[in-house]
């Protein structure tokens, strides 16, 4: 039976997610806005919602359950949504040797 590991929504955030508007399409979230809160196993993302929702751990609005292929369904009032990781750009390295944009002046000797 698959494993759904639950990703909660950081407290700070809830009432900005509560208020946001419905959007189409996979949500788009950060890593850091959430933290990993266990897992539970079960058929699918749909009965994992319904094992949980009537004990201590009930999903609130903009958690997410990832099954074992890191697809993620983020929990909405209309149910649970498509959602992706944003992935952060990688910053540029600047650890190597600089090249000029243009080639040295030449000195005239007198």
């Amino acid at each position: 039976m698959p494993l759904f590991k639950i990703h909660r929504l950081r407290d700070a955030l809830l009432q900005q997610f509560r208020w946001a508007p419905h959007t189409a399409g996979a949500s788009q979230v950060k890593r850091k806005d959430y933290h990993e809160e266990g897992q539970i196993e079960a058929p699918g993302a749909y009965a994992a919602w319904s094992a949980l929702r009537d004990s201590e751990q009930a999903l609130r609005v903009g958690d997410i359950l990832e099954d074992e292929h890191g697809v993620l369904r983020i929990y909405k009032y209309v149910g649970l949504e498509e959602a992706q990781w944003i992935v952060p750009e990688a910053a540029p390295d600047t650890s190597g040797p600089l090249v000029p944009d243009s080639e040295p002046s030449k000195v005239m000797e007198p």
